[in-house]
């Protein structure tokens, strides 16, 4: 195909929003052989306040109706980073009107919404990414082809964590994250989520699970005003019921025999954003903490007696996954490259008509994974994840 723009009709302007605009600034400076993003238009339902964001976010227009996006002809790309009960009406649109779907993760409110949506970008044929942005840190990239080339040994343990502390306060409002109509799940869709496409990238498929849940607090405040994970309320206007889950926690078997743990919450004072994980096998271990994300801890049984011990490998030289695009060795990287990257697999896959990992077929196997979770949960057994 080798073309040399690709125009984005980008969903949303707050907390992904701006991540993701800030990715398509960023690649024709870093990544200048990769397709050129041009965000051509930028959708939000407040008319204002999408037209102020636009010009900052790096739009050329703004739209309050994501369906002129389909009719669109200089929009190639539909970028969908809205909450959770939009991502299934826009993107099946965005397909049918032969465009390439990006979305946000969890790929769909439900695992039958998620479905729907894979066979949409099958029929219509068009590139389809669910961003998964963690699986684009320099360090799980290594950690990742450490365990493929065999370097753990048989895998025995995958456990991972990813704890929050937002909304420990009470009298936090009752943002739409905490609406299960709009965000479909708490801690589980949008922590957990992470935390199962760590595992199936690092280890494999999930076979069967069995689960608890928690709604530590079941009202709060009614919103007066909320973006990204921040928002104030009064308690004038009154309560509303907190209808997801504020905490959860699994255990799993995967495939080869291993063994998973996995612990999402946002009840976990001090910690504002742990993900973290560990890998044990038969001939040593890795281990990684998102609040330290250019570090990655390893550990071999081979080491001599005398010096056998985690080694701590700071992932920022030429020699490391992406590491030479950025900065001269050892300066780091953040948050916001994890989005570059993904979206640079993605324009190139547009561009070269191969297909780039992970498609909605990985965000509807994270989907069973969390409705075979929330089985668990409810009836308080072990869940089969091919059964649901």
């Amino acid at each position: 195909m080798n073309v040399s723009e690709i125009g984005v009709g980008l969903v949303g302007y707050k907390f992904m929003g701006k991540a993701h605009s800030h990715a398509y600034r960023d690649i024709p400076m870093f990544f200048p052989d990769c397709p050129r993003p041009v965000v051509k238009a930028i959708c939000g339902r407040d008319a204002q306040a999408v037209a102020e964001a636009a010009p900052v976010l790096g739009a050329e227009r703004s739209l309050t109706d994501w369906r002129e996006l389909m009719g669109a002809e200089d929009v190639d790309l539909v970028d969908i980073a809205a909450p959770g009960d939009a991502h299934h009406e826009i993107a099946i649109a965005a397909a049918e009107a032969g465009k390439h779907v990006l979305c946000e993760k969890p790929l769909a409110n439900s695992l039958a919404e998620a479905r729907a949506m894979l066979a949409a970008v099958e029929r219509a044929k068009v590139q389809h990414m669910v961003i998964f942005n963690y699986r684009y840190v320099p360090a799980v990239q290594l950690a990742r082809r450490l365990i493929s080339d065999g370097r753990l040994g048989r895998v025995y343990h995958m456990r991972a964590q990813f704890l929050q502390d937002w909304i420990v306060d009470p009298g936090f409002p009752l943002v739409w994250r905490l609406r299960k109509e709009v965000a479909g799940s708490g801690s589980l869709g949008d922590l957990g989520a992470h935390l199962i496409d760590m595992a199936r990238f690092l280890v494999g498929e999930f076979t069967d699970v069995v689960a608890a849940t928690e709604t530590f607090i079941k009202e709060r405040p009614l919103p007066t005003e909320s973006g990204g994970l921040s928002a104030s309320g009064n308690p004038s206007t009154g309560r509303g019921e907190v209808t997801v889950d504020d905490a959860s926690i699994f255990l799993a078997h995967l495939e080869g025999g291993v063994l998973g743990t996995f612990e999402a919450t946002r009840f976990a004072p001090g910690h504002r954003c742990t993900n973290a994980f560990e890998v044990n096998g038969s001939k040593g271990s890795v281990r990684f903490d998102f609040e330290r994300m250019n570090e990655l801890q390893v550990y071999f049984t081979e080491d001599g007696a005398d010096t056998q011990g985690f080694r701590l490998i700071n992932v920022n030289d030429s020699a490391h996954p992406y590491a030479g695009r950025w900065w001269p060795a050892g300066h780091g990287t953040g948050y916001d490259v994890t989005f570059v990257h993904q979206i640079v697999d993605f324009l190139e896959a547009i561009d070269s008509g191969n297909t780039a990992a992970p498609t909605f077929v990985d965000g509807v196997r994270c989907q069973e994974v969390l409705e075979a979770v929330s089985l668990s949960a409810a009836n308080r057994t072990w869940v089969t994840v091919a059964d649901v």
